[in-house]
């Protein structure tokens, strides 16, 4: 008992340590529990708890210690255990560790346990990204590449909603402290991982499948008693499911609409692995389009200017009939010009907090976000 305390008291002491190295990843480490125990053979995490192997953290040093603090929490924080899904557990181990680690020796004063791995040709992809190129390459990386710690299975009672809204605050905490410390914003890595989290509100895959199947005509030989399976766009495997997204950028759309809009994007990219998808940014002109996957970052938003909805739905009627979206979704504050006449494929309108009425919009489907907490 007494030597369990003692070793709780050195990881108190490990968090005080890294405040004053790094009050970003310390008070992301206080939103999550830290356990010691011999369950595990060096560390873990299941995305809320931190799990450290008594031996493993008495072999090491001072330093070591803080940096594998940060490791575990931050695959904690950036939903590295949920953002698996289906993928093979050892290769997005492996693709996660190589983004963590790159985060942390990018800091200076940092040092990860002997054996770490460091690829350094890879480490500014994002976890998505690196797995690929490990599943499509396992060759390649084969005998270089090995894990120190462990991500575990979700434990029970720990829904992912839940867990994103608990890291989704713990990580605008941790900004929140090093801005008025004074200590300068996130790693790039680390924001560059962030934007693969998704942040977003509406249903997508409710939404998706409703706008989707309700044209029988769409997709006649699909079997309708797959709904009660929950089976829903997955068994439309093959098809070319095609959806276009705009993107309000016009001068009326703040950083925080924004924010809220490029987190529905990654909700919507995320929903299905079916999905083409295609992302318009809109003011007066139509800039786009850009093919998306479910592992790319997205582009960096263009405009500035005044609003005119016709340019996105010219753009996408003015292709070829096969190509054309079974759903357009346009993402904004509702203040522009819009076209006289709908468009022949369904259209959700995605209002922004603060935008124009929902009785405003003159066709399709429309509904509000809701502001973020302050």
């Amino acid at each position: 008992m007494e030597e369990n305390e003692a070793l709780q008291r050195q990881i108190t002491a490990t968090i005080l340590q890294l405040r004053a190295r790094s009050p970003f990843f310390a008070t992301l480490a206080l939103f999550a529990r830290s356990i010691l125990t011999d369950t595990v053979p060096t560390a873990a995490t299941d995305g809320r708890d931190l799990f450290f192997n008594i031996a493993f953290w008495n072999s090491l040093t001072p330093p070591q210690r803080l940096g594998l603090l940060a490791h575990e929490v931050l695959h904690a924080a950036l939903l590295h255990v949920f953002r698996r899904g289906p993928r093979d557990p050892l290769l997005w181990n492996i693709a996660a560790d190589i983004v963590v680690n790159g985060i942390i020796l990018s800091q200076p004063g940092f040092e990860l346990p002997p054996g770490h791995l460091r690829e350094r040709k890879l480490e500014h992809l994002s976890v998505e990204e690196i797995y690929h190129l490990l599943y499509a390459h396992p060759e390649q990386y084969a005998q270089e590449l090995h894990i120190v710690d462990l991500l575990l299975p979700s434990g029970p009672g720990q829904p992912r909603a839940g867990l994103e809204e608990h890291w989704r605050h713990a990580l605008a905490q941790a900004q929140t402290l090093a801005d008025m410390l004074g200590k300068g914003n996130a790693p790039a890595g680390l924001l560059r991982e962030m934007t693969h989290l998704s942040p977003s509100q509406l249903d997508w895959r409710s939404y998706l499948w409703r706008f989707l199947v309700q044209t029988p005509t769409d997709f006649q030989e699909f079997d309708r008693r797959f709904i009660g399976q929950e089976l829903y766009l997955e068994t439309l495997a093959g098809t070319a499911v095609r959806v276009a997204v705009a993107v309000d950028t016009s001068g009326s759309v703040g950083r925080k609409e924004m924010a809220l809009f490029l987190g529905e994007v990654r909700g919507i990219l995320d929903s299905y692995p079916h999905l083409v998808v295609s992302l318009y940014y809109i003011d007066a002109a139509c800039h786009g389009p850009y093919d998306l996957t479910r592992e790319m970052e997205l582009p960096t938003p263009v405009g500035g200017g005044g609003t005119d909805f016709r340019p996105f739905f010219r753009a996408v009627c003015d292709v070829q009939t096969d190509q054309r979206p079974h759903l357009c979704i346009y993402l904004t504050d509702g203040m522009g010009t819009f076209p006289s006449e709908p468009p022949q494929a369904p259209v959700l309108w995605v209002l922004s907090p603060g935008g124009i009425g929902l009785q405003e919009i003159p066709f399709g489907e429309a509904v509000r976000l809701i502001p973020e907490p302050a």
